[in-house]
């Protein structure tokens, strides 16, 4: 049977196709697809090739508009297996393996040349050993030219082995990279399968037309997490927060000048919510222990049911007006618990698996400050920044945030989910402003036994200096032992100034201290306990 090519063509079309816009989830990205297709008004299939073999089936979805009626009867896929080209890359190979052999080949008769002028220098050595001997005995030669003769033998000699030295390192870093030549090189040379997929989309056309074709589609090993810069400014406690995105693909394409937007939608949990299976348990005869087997809860994992609720979260977000924030680097929207960024500046993302930072919007917050002591542990103070999220802005998501005090680092931290409105702090680390000391002044044994019980008293005074030129408020905390055995009783007996104890035995002083101010804050307790009792961990 003799198949007509001419009518096989013009009854399938492949088109050309670009990426347009990208939707990044947290596991997955939803890809849209355009392509001009002038058609004829033959055509029953066209055909979009070298997709990537991340696409999820199922999850494909085709539109379109023209100047010719046009029917998307259905849509099929197939896998293609193409042997990738390599001749160009080949070429390129071996000519540089050709061209680092010619650097090598001309280094080695440096080398050689070095060892014959060596040689040289040598063999003079030894020929003039017996005249030159006679000569300086005769004194026909002066010390001084003596001296000069012998240093021109070893500074020659020195250059020519330094500078053989040199050649032969040279030769090793050559080799090295030939090394990694000849192993691509081997490695391209060898077939290997291009694996990739074609969409066949089933179409009846009226007439002769443009039409503008839509695909879009689910791609997976894609994903996005939020990543923050907290700058403080201690002259003016504004703390600049820059919302960043690291978007991470390696979907076999590569998202180059797309409209980009990120999404904290979850597709992959499907629409449903999760089914309880039977919780069994079970008796072993003679286990160490009771083992309770407990069947994971099974979460529908469906592509259909994740491109909907893909589509239905991208609908709702696109009825609500986005929410501006003072200066936009991305528009910000919200539809209930979901928020996207779609990035003004639009996307550039290769699929290298390689993380790419993009910035989501940058904006000042005012803060107040408020310093952290723990002086049983640290003698120092801790700045401590209270920030509140702005009221009209976007919820700030879970992530890791860098921090910056006056433009210096000072750690990183893990922001949580902080909604608009909320307050949320940060740690900016040791503030030498408050200096604070600890000392031990009494540890007294009562020497009589009340209640045939022993008693120990201890007091401490704690020394705040506030070196600041301004008014700092401070959170001083201290701690006093805290009892696990009913015969050993821990008493608060004195704090000046007084406050309540607190629970596992915590002491909470909240202090606003003066510019230059010094304050003292003193507290006494003691320990009761039988005296055949041994007390451990009363190292204070």
């Amino acid at each position: 049977m003799i198949t007509d090519n001419s009518q096989t063509n013009s009854l399938r079309k492949t088109v050309d196709s670009q990426i347009v816009a990208v939707t990044v989830y947290s596991d997955r990205a939803l890809v849209t697809r355009q392509a001009r297709v002038s058609l004829t008004g033959e055509e029953k299939e066209l055909v979009l090739t070298s997709l990537p073999v991340t696409l999820e089936t199922d999850s494909v979805r085709v539109s379109g508009k023209g100047t010719v009626g046009v029917r998307l009867l259905g849509v099929s896929s197939d896998r293609i297996y193409t042997a990738e080209p390599v001749v160009d890359r080949v070429n390129q190979l071996t000519r540089q393996i050709q061209q680092l052999e010619a650097e090598k080949r001309h280094l080695q008769a440096q080398i050689d040349a070095l060892a014959l002028q060596s040689s040289f220098i040598a063999g003079l050595r030894e020929k003039t050993e017996e005249p030159f001997a006679q000569s300086l005995s005769r004194k026909n030669l002066s010390l001084s030219e003596t001296l000069d003769f012998l240093n021109f033998l070893g500074s020659q000699y020195g250059e020519y082995a330094i500078a053989s030295g040199e050649c032969k390192t040279q030769q090793e870093e050559l080799d090295k990279q030939l090394q990694v030549l000849h192993a691509s090189l081997q490695k391209i040379q060898t077939p290997h399968p291009k694996e990739s997929v074609s969409l066949v989309i089933a179409v009846e056309v009226a007439g002769a037309g443009d039409f503008e074709l839509e695909v879009s589609y689910v791609v997976n090993r894609a994903s996005w997490t939020p990543l923050y810069d907290l700058r403080f400014n201690i002259s003016t406690n504004i703390v600049n927060l820059t919302y960043l995105a690291e978007v991470t693909q390696s979907t076999g394409e590569d998202w180059l000048g797309v409209a980009l937007t990120l999404s904290t939608a979850k597709p992959g949990l499907g629409t449903l919510p999760p089914k309880l299976e039977p919780w069994y348990i079970n008796a072993h005869s003679r286990p160490p222990v009771d083992f309770i087997s407990r069947r994971a809860i099974q979460m529908p994992m469906m592509a259909q049911a994740a491109t909907s609720e893909i589509e239905e979260a991208d609908d709702d977000i696109l009825q609500e007006s986005p929410i501006e924030a003072e200066i936009v680097v991305a528009e910000v929207s919200q539809a209930g618990s979901v928020v996207t960024f779609k990035l003004n500046g639009g996307g550039n993302i290769p699929s290298d698996g390689a993380p790419h930072k993009t910035t989501i919007f940058n904006d000042d917050y005012p803060s107040n400050c408020d310093y952290i002591a723990i002086p049983r542990l640290v003698s120092f103070a801790y700045l401590q920044a209270k920030v509140k999220n702005s009221a009209n802005g976007a919820t700030l998501l879970p992530g890791k945030a860098n921090i910056f005090r006056d433009n210096m680092f000072v750690g990183a931290t893990n922001l949580g989910h902080i909604a608009p409105g909320e307050e949320f702090k940060i740690n900016l680390g040791i503030d030498e402003g408050l200096k604070i000391e600890r000392d031990l002044v009494t540890r007294q044994v009562d020497k009589k036994m009340m209640s045939s019980q022993r008693r120990i008293t201890y007091g401490y005074r704690l020394t705040i200096t506030n070196l600041l030129d301004q008014e700092a408020r401070l959170i001083l905390t201290e701690q006093l032992p805290v009892s696990r055995n009913e015969q050993l009783k821990v008493r608060l007996t004195r704090t000046n100034p007084q406050i309540q104890l607190g629970e596992m035995g915590m002491l909470e002083w909240d202090l606003t201290l003066q510019a230059e101010e010094k304050r003292e804050i003193n507290y006494q307790f003691t320990v009761e306990y039988p005296p055949d009792l041994i007390v451990s961990g009363l190292d204070i």
